[in-house]
């Protein structure tokens, strides 16, 4: 059976104190990726990663995502060419638009987003690679060029962390993957890719709420409420693909919160929509997952102690 590369999320309101043994303990373990994220409010992309290199030996770390329009794409190229110099060959940048309510809220949403998003990873890339860049587009202005000495000699593949079709569409022109958000099912998985369109080779990272256990049944109840955001409008995308879509419009908007929705829906639903139950049937699921085009399966903690999770999703691998 074939199955992505399996990497874990790191919690983004995991204790300052256990987040480093969290890393250590995902490359102790033999995960293949560890994946941290940028937040508004929480802890900062460049420097969790930075961190978790260097307490590390082996694991690949990414960054998901880093809002385009929140860094100058001279400085963004600074920082990610310090860490690609410091750990060559262990480091995946995503970037994307970032949450709209996120950028407007710390002044920072762009009049033109695609454009921006488009701009600013082609200088930051052409940055990356030594080249100079003279650019003055969707507000990106740019007449600069990394020192030599700065240049990394392994360059870390970019990845746009996106969801609409254009924005899609995008990151097969510009990218080396696409970072989807949760849940990524296999169907949306194929709905992507056929956005995508990408000329070659395209890596697909995906994350998914997930929960193991030798019970299902507890397993599926550990997930339920950790997809509790799923049915807001921002997750439609994510739906459209699944035969159940309209049932879970329907769902939500007969839910007076979020949590009775979550409570509501099926089992069936929810293994579908997390990657929930036993060892084997997840495994299962990570195979579908592969078949469908999924290069990097980001497991989500669904509840309870982050530490334990990892140990329960190890039994994956």
């Amino acid at each position: 059976m074939a199955s992505p590369a399996i990497g874990v999320l790191l919690p983004r309101d995991l204790p300052a104190g256990e987040v480093l043994d969290f890393a250590r303990r995902a490359d102790a373990l033999g995960f293949d990726e560890l994946w941290v994220v940028e937040d508004l409010g929480f802890r900062g992309g460049v420097a969790q990663a930075a961190a978790a290199l260097a307490a590390t030996t082996r694991i690949h770390v990414a960054v998901g995502i880093l809002p385009a329009a929140a860094r100058n794409a001279a400085f963004a190229a600074m920082e990610v060419a310090t860490l690609a110099q410091l750990f060559p060959g262990r480091l995946t940048i995503g970037v994307g638009h970032g949450m709209p309510d996120w950028m407007r809220a710390a002044g920072a949403w762009p009049d033109r987003p695609l454009g921006l998003l488009g701009a600013h990873v082609r200088a930051l890339q052409d940055l990356l690679r030594g080249r100079h860049v003279t650019l003055d587009e969707a507000g990106v202005r740019l007449d600069v060029a990394l020192d030599a000495s700065a240049v990394p000699e392994v360059v870390p593949d970019v990845l746009l962390g996106v969801r609409g079709p254009r924005s899609l569409a995008l990151s097969g022109q510009v990218a080396q993957g696409t970072v989807l958000a949760e849940p990524t099912t296999p169907e949306y998985v194929t709905a992507a890719l056929a956005h995508v369109a990408a000329p070659g080779p395209h890596r697909i990272a995906g994350y998914n709420v997930t929960a193991v256990h030798d019970d299902e049944a507890t397993a599926l109840a550990a997930a339920r409420p950790a997809l509790a955001w799923i049915g807001d409008p921002d997750w439609a995308p994510h739906l459209a693909p699944l035969p159940f879509a309209d049932e879970i419009v329907a769902l939500r908007a007969a839910s007076a919160t979020r949590e009775e929705f979550a409570q509501a829906l099926p089992d069936a639903w929810v293994a579908q929509l997390a990657l929930a139950g036993t060892p084997e049937q997840v495994r299962a699921r990570l195979g579908a997952l592969a078949d469908a085009g999924l290069t990097s399966a980001v497991l989500l903690p669904a509840s309870g102690d982050p530490a334990e999770g990892l140990e329960s999703f190890a039994r994956l691998l």
